[in-house]
């Protein structure tokens, strides 16, 4: 069997789905995107495609070292995340070949469901409430929402109220059973984030996502010793090498997300990197159908998984949902805000390739905002 094929397409909201076929006929499908900046992982997974082309494509860890390692210049979230989507569709052949879903092929699995979040946007405080309380009846457990909107970088005692707020008002809804976790989304600077911790300490937030950007690293021990509130972070980085300094600065949930970490061939070992340092892993997804398929077929099989993120009924879906693209929405049914283990082969997802080509068609240049302080300076979205 040879890779025969190798198309991308653009969907809205915001992602992009590779099919790889086969001169047999099996198809896998990957998601390799970057939020805002779909059209270079485009480009980086037509010169990939370049060697595929002709390859065995079961020999995914051999294609995985070439596709990251075979270039002079390596990494970066364009090429991590064109191999990321790469990957996955090729672990998708795998486990169609042999009639099995990629979590057995991954050594089996360890739990029956997945126990996912669902998204109440947050950047307004007066929504909590009733967003928090839509998702509760909905039947989810736990919540993320955002800890801010734009945030100053000292920030006013206005601020922190409105901060707390959320918080408090996410507490009383979920009672003492149910969990939400709050995500500074980089926005908040580490003095602010040193202020903020221990005062949310109260309402017991699952973590605090992002507390600051990974361009402040250094940051990071201060905020783990700040507050007994666990700190997870790791969406914006792509390969174990960059995990492992927050891991050994005491960070308890890492955030890799699988089409932007090297896919599912570099988020096990991830995984298993965290947990030697007793820290678990909660995905990042707020992405499409596959993406989130290839995640729960890791989740499936590792020990240390915590919660999984999922993007149905997120805020920045617009135009289309996750479930647009997906021909039998069964996979993706919440039972009591969990997601049931299937044995369906391959990432378990059949992709509705009719309406992914039409969206393709439209396409899609979706950006993310350019936040701006009121005296005209850049702020972080």
């Amino acid at each position: 069997m040879k890779i025969a094929r190798i198309e991308t397409f653009l969907a809205p909201p915001r992602w992009m789905f590779v099919r790889v076929e086969t001169d047999e006929g099996v198809v896998g499908w990957g998601e390799p995107v970057v939020e805002g900046r779909a059209e270079p992982v485009r480009a980086a997974v037509e010169v990939l495609a370049e060697y595929l082309v002709g390859q065995d494509p079961l020999r995914i860890e051999d294609h995985w070292q070439v596709m990251t390692k075979g270039g002079f210049y390596r990494g970066g979230p364009v090429l991590s995340s064109a191999v990321a989507g790469l990957d996955q569709a090729l672990w998708d052949i795998k486990g169609k070949t042999y009639g099995q879903p990629v979590h057995q092929l991954l050594g089996g699995p360890v739990r029956e469901r997945i126990r996912a979040y669902a998204w109440v946007g947050g950047d307004e405080p007066n929504e909590v409430r009733d967003a928090v309380s839509a998702q509760v009846e909905a039947g989810f457990t736990a919540v993320k929402m955002n800890a801010s909107g734009r945030m100053t970088p000292l920030a006013t005692r206005e601020e922190v109220r409105a901060c707390l707020l959320r918080a408090e008002t996410a507490r009383e809804v979920l009672g003492d059973e149910r969990d939400f976790a709050l995500d500074f989304h980089g926005r908040v600077s580490p003095a602010n984030a040193r202020r903020l911790l221990p005062l949310l300490a109260e309402y017991a937030p699952l973590f605090v996502e992002e507390p600051v950007l990974s361009d402040h690293m250094q940051a990071v021990p201060d905020l783990v010793n700040a507050s007994n509130i666990p700190i997870a972070l790791g969406e914006r980085l792509f390969t174990r090498r960059e995990f492992l300094a927050p891991l050994q600065a005491g960070v308890a949930v890492v955030q890799p997300d699988i089409s932007h970490a090297g896919g599912i061939s570099e988020l096990r070992r991830i995984a298993a990197l965290a947990e030697m340092y007793g820290a678990h892993i909660a995905p990042h997804c707020p992405l499409g159908p596959v993406a989130l398929a290839a995640s729960l077929q890791v989740a499936f099989t590792t020990p240390n998984f915590l919660i999984q993120e999922q993007s149905i009924g997120i805020h920045y879906n617009k135009d289309a949902e996750l479930l647009d693209y997906v021909a039998d929405r069964e996979p993706f049914r919440f039972v009591a805000g969990s997601l049931l283990r299937t044995e369906r082969p391959g990432l378990g997802v059949d992709i509705d390739e009719t309406a992914v080509r039409a969206a393709d068609a439209k396409g899609h240049a979706w950006r993310n905002p350019v936040w701006r302080y009121e005296d005209g300076s850049f702020a972080e979205w």
